[in-house]
Parts: structure tokens; sequence; C-alpha cells
């Protein structure tokens, strides 16, 4: 059987990536495709060549390859894939739309629908400065092609995987599709217990709009009592400096061995994005360290509240300082009901070797089932022929009996 991988685009690594490293793990001799390829760590590839799409040789793509987003579409379908028996795809926003055969098996592992085509629409508009004039109606005009363009190329696949319960409800509601639900990998075995915790808070995330780390600190400046420290940088750190207080330290960007230092000290960990998973919210579990979460989103099914069987995290129900504050103090009341060893026993649930299994698994069912459908058509198509026979069609005479 010849695989190929393809990934929406190779810039830096994150939770898609780590789902690729380990799709690549299940399928070692697989061919991967990607439309560009700009990666510097390129160890979740295993050492694989890619082959990228015409986007990867435009001017500026290295810096601004999410300005092409109008051609997306166009370059993934450029790919030729008509050698390949099994196609997969890890696809966020367009790896899914690639030209399949009806001899061919795809799968598609869906991180989420385009998010910013979507349901995030109008948050994506009002981030980007677009919710009025020429530019805006532009963009709205683009987002609607490719909301019907994402919805179509749905149809070429043969099973959806969806990374959480949450993005599998999406898919239902953008391309009326159910979808199996494989969670995304954990390094757990990168994440060393640690039961020795000190009296602050972290968060650590990409400092966007959506992963609210400027609410988080707006929580903590209110309450000068209690430090936290956050890891991470991106367009939005001057605002979110400008809201510290001098109980929250800012420490920027810091290498995974840092973090990891971090995650395993921490009080407990603070995140406060509407997210289809989370990862970070289970690497810091795999350290033993409690999580204090949103209440919505992938967060559901990564943290076990105070109430359930062995908890390991407290939620808040609104983006709000008031909620915030509200979680924060019922964890600093109910701390006791969580321990470290239930935190790393949650997190082990999503192991590395827990997804390949259950890829593979997926894998296998989807095959068998094609081919038995496949057969199933074939019988079909012999039996409809025979019925369209014409009445006059010659029959043999049967043969004649050997015994008196």
């Amino acid at each position: 059987m010849r695989v190929a991988i393809v990934h929406d685009w190779l810039v830096a690594p994150g939770g898609a990536e780590k789902v690729l490293e380990q799709i690549i793990e299940c399928f070692p001799d697989a061919d991967l495709f990607s439309l560009v390829d700009f990666l510097e760590d390129r160890r979740p590839l295993h050492g694989k060549p890619v082959t990228t799409s015409f986007i990867q040789r435009l001017p500026f793509a290295r810096r601004r390859y999410d300005a092409y987003l109008p051609l997306m579409p166009l370059a993934v379908q450029q790919f030729d894939l008509a050698d390949y028996d099994l196609i997969i795809t890890s696809s966020h926003t367009v790896a899914k739309g690639v030209l399949v055969g009806p001899d061919q098996t795809h799968i598609s592992y869906v991180h989420s629908p385009m998010r910013h085509a979507w349901d995030r629409q109008h948050e994506y508009l009002r981030e980007a400065g677009l919710t009025r004039g020429p530019k805006s109606w532009l963009m709205r005009a683009l987002l609607h092609y490719l909301r019907g363009w994402d919805s179509h190329s749905a149809n070429g696949v043969d099973r959806l995987i969806a990374n959480s319960q949450f993005v599998a409800r999406r898919m239902m509601k953008t391309y009326r599709r159910d979808a199996a639900v494989i969670p995304p990998p954990v390094n757990v075995d990168e994440f060393e217990l640690c039961t020795h915790k000190e009296e602050f808070y972290l968060t650590a995330s990409r400092m966007v709009p959506y992963k609210r780390i400027d609410l988080i600190v707006e929580t903590f400046s209110a309450t000068p009592h209690r430090k936290l420290i956050v890891i991470g940088d991106g367009p939005e750190m001057a605002a979110i400096r400008a809201k510290a207080a001098p109980n929250v330290t800012i420490l920027g960007y810091q290498p995974i061995g840092v973090l990891k230092s971090y995650l395993q000290r921490a009080r407990a960990f603070v995140f406060a994005a509407e997210e289809d998973f989370g990862i970070v919210t289970l690497e810091a579990q795999a350290c033993g360290t409690p999580v204090i979460a949103f209440g919505k989103g992938g967060s559901l099914e990564t943290v076990v509240p105070v109430g359930d069987a062995h908890p390991t995290g407290i939620y808040f129900g609104s983006q709000t300082v008031a909620s915030m504050l509200d979680a924060i103090d019922r964890f600093e009341r109910q701390h006791e009901q969580i321990t470290s060893a239930a935190c790393r026993a949650n997190a082990e649930r999503f192991s590395a070797a827990v997804f390949r299994r259950a890829f593979m698994a997926e894998v296998t069912r989807t095959i068998a089932s094609e081919h038995l459908r496949g057969e199933s058509a074939t019988v079909q198509r012999i039996d409809a022929e025979r019925l369209a026979e014409p009445a006059g069609w010659p029959v043999e005479p049967a043969a004649q009996s050997s015994c008196g």
C-alpha cells in the first residue's frame, strides 16, 4: 500500500505538528506533502522530504504565507496523488480538499473546520479591523467562497476524524457528517511528575486575542497577593504588559526546558481560551499540576472538575474577571481534593501511544469498510447487468446427466 500524508503548512511547531509526527510514526514509509515548508525544527518530520506547492516559491511566502489564503484551495488540488492507495490529510484549513479517485481511501484528521470562515468569522473580522469598508466586503466575499469550498471538499473524504467532541459537533454543523473522535497526542513522557508545588500560578500561550492572556493578567492584577508567571510571546505582548501589576511576571518566549520547570512547580495552570482541544492543559497535568480553565470547548474533555471522581481542576463559567476570581477562590478552598497522581493519570489517557493505537484502529476499520463497500458495489453492478439482459437473450442448454 502506498501512503501519502498531506499537511496544511509547515511553519512552526504546534499541536497540529504533534499530530503529524505521530501519523508519520504510524506510516514511516509514507510520502509527505505540504503547501509550504519553512519548518526549522525537523524532528516532527523524522527526516522526511516534503513536496510543496507553488505557494512555496511566491514572493514573501516565508513571512506572509497566510496572505495567499485565496490561492490555497487551488494549490492543494495541484498535488498529484493518483499513485497512492491511502491518503491521510492533517487539516485545519485546506488539506482535506486534495483530489482523490474512487479507488483511493481518504482519511482526514480535522483539527477544526476553518475557524475564521465559520463560527469565528465576526471575531476574526473585528480583530483584523475589517468590520466595515471595501476591504471588509472583499474579505467577507472571500470567506463566503471558502465556506462553500470547505463544505464541498468534505465530500471527498471517506472518514473524518475530529480531535475532540467539541470539534466533532462543529463538523456536524458545517459538513453534516459524523466524525470519529481521537484526541491529539500528548508526549507525557517528556513531562515528569512533580509533587512539590510553589506559591505561583502559571499561564503559557502565544499572545493572540482568542487565547485571552489579557484576561488572566487583568484578573491577577486585581488580586495582588497572588503571584502569576506568564510565558509566551506574540502580537498582543505590548498590550498585555501594559495591564500587568507588580505581582505579574511576564517572561516572554522560553525554551521547552524552562516551560517544563515552571509547569512542574506551579500551584495551578490557568487557561482562559475557548480552545478546540488545548494540549498545554494536559502537559500541565502530566507534571502533576491542577488546571483552572474556562469551562467551554476542549477543556471540558481534558480537565476533570472537583465534584467528579479523581478531579484535576476547576472550571470558570465566563470569560470575565469576576468569574475567574471566583474560580481561583474555589480552587484555593478545594485544592486538597486534587492530587498530583490524579492529574498525571488523567494526562496519560492522552499519551502518544494511545493516539497511535486509536488512529491505526480507525484506519484499519475504514480500509476494511471501503473494501467491503467496493465488493458490494461490484456485486450490485453485476446483478444490475443481469437484470438488464434482453428477454430474448440465448440461454445455454443444461448439461446432460451422465448417469442413466
